[in-house]
């Protein structure tokens, strides 16, 4: 009987981050069609996250690189008076950073839907 609890309880935590992490993902950035991130990112910082050898490989035109893992420390290279764009190879990674950088006070944060992988814009290669 004292197991069934726990694994109540247990499946009950799992649930509740979950549900807490779609709240996040959803109220910390507003994800855009390619269309919609061209429409917009020349006027906000551009910030691919992933890392230095992905950006070296390939970015949009005019983007900084801050890898997500390297983000904590590299915030104050970031406005919080003009909007942020973010982006990644599949979006998986920006959206981790825009979870961060919401819960750090920024709120104009907007993703690439399905990442770099399928951008066809203007990139620029290092």
């Amino acid at each position: 009987m004292g197991s069934w609890i726990l694994a109540i309880a247990i499946l009950l935590i799992l649930f509740i981050y979950e549900v807490y992490q779609f709240v996040m993902r959803k109220k910390a950035r507003t994800v855009l069609t390619e269309e919609e991130f061209k429409d917009g990112y020349r006027k906000a910082q551009l910030i691919d996250v992933r890392e230095p050898n992905e950006f070296d490989g390939g970015h949009i035109l005019g983007a900084r690189n801050i890898p997500v893992t390297q983000l904590k420390q590299r915030t104050s290279e970031i406005r919080k008076d003009q909007p942020i764009y973010l982006y990644c190879q599949s979006a998986q990674r920006s959206n981790r950073a825009a979870i961060m950088l919401y819960k750090r006070g920024y709120r104009d944060i907007y993703q690439l839907k399905r990442g770099y992988s399928k951008w066809t814009g203007k990139t620029k290669a290092k």
